[in-house]
This record gives C-alpha cells, sequence and structure tokens, in this order.
C-alpha cells in the first residue's frame, strides 16, 4: 500500500504512527514533494469513488484565490477540479491510502486506517 502525506499534517503523522504499530508494509509518497499527475489524481479518485471535489480541502488559501467554492460540481467541470488539484497539491485531502485490494481511503481517522489494513 502506498500513502500520500504532508509530514507537517497530525493527520498523516497519526496515520503512519498507526500503520507501523500495526506492522503494516507501505511506501510512503510525500506528495507536495512528488506531486501527482492528473492521471494519478483520475487513478484515486477512481479507487476512492470519488469526484475531485469530494477531496478538495476548501479551507485552503488557494481554494479561495481559485474561487472554487464557486466552481461548478458536475461531470463537465471534473478535469477542470483534477488540473487545480495537480497544480495546487496542497488543495488534496490527507492523508490518501491506496489499498492493495485495488481500493482506497481517504485516512483522517484510525478506523478508516484500520479498514485499508483490512484490505
Amino acid at each position: 500500500m502506498e500513502i500520500w502525506i504532508n509530514p507537517a499534517c497530525s493527520k498523516c503523522r497519526s496515520a503512519v504512527n498507526l500503520l507501523d504499530a500495526e506492522g503494516a508494509e507501505y511506501t510512503v509518497r510525500r506528495y507536495l514533494e512528488d506531486v501527482p499527475s492528473p492521471d494519478e489524481i483520475r487513478g484515486v479518485l477512481d479507487r476512492l469513488g470519488l469526484e475531485p471535489w469530494d477531496i478538495t480541502r476548501m479551507q485552503e488559501a488557494e481554494a479561495k484565490d481559485l474561487g472554487l467554492k464557486e466552481w461548478p460540481r458536475e461531470a463537465g467541470s471534473r478535469e477542470r477540479w483534477i488540473s487545480a488539484l495537480a497544480g495546487h497539491p496542497k488543495l488534496i485531502q490527507r492523508p490518501i491510502i491506496t489499498a492493495d485490494d485495488g481500493t482506497a481511503v481517504v485516512a483522517r481517522t484510525d478506523e478508516a486506517v484500520r479498514d485499508a489494513l483490512g484490505r
């Protein structure tokens, strides 16, 4: 499995600590440094079963600067949102764990991390 993290994020650190405590094998991706491509974001969205606006951190300054609250949340705007996430990775909700079974979870709680471990 892989976990997308921002090391400055307490939820990310908690998720990594829980993975370590459970003896999980995983790869860390510091997604602010190793920015996901639009294709990678599409793949993670498919695995999550979510849309890009579902994993966008709307409270970030970049979201306000881009006016994301006003953007349509519809299929025709999906690529615009994906481009925004790829261009501004800080907007991507974190942490995200891609599980071995091909699914993914937004692992903001211990329960979500354990769910990923059970897949």
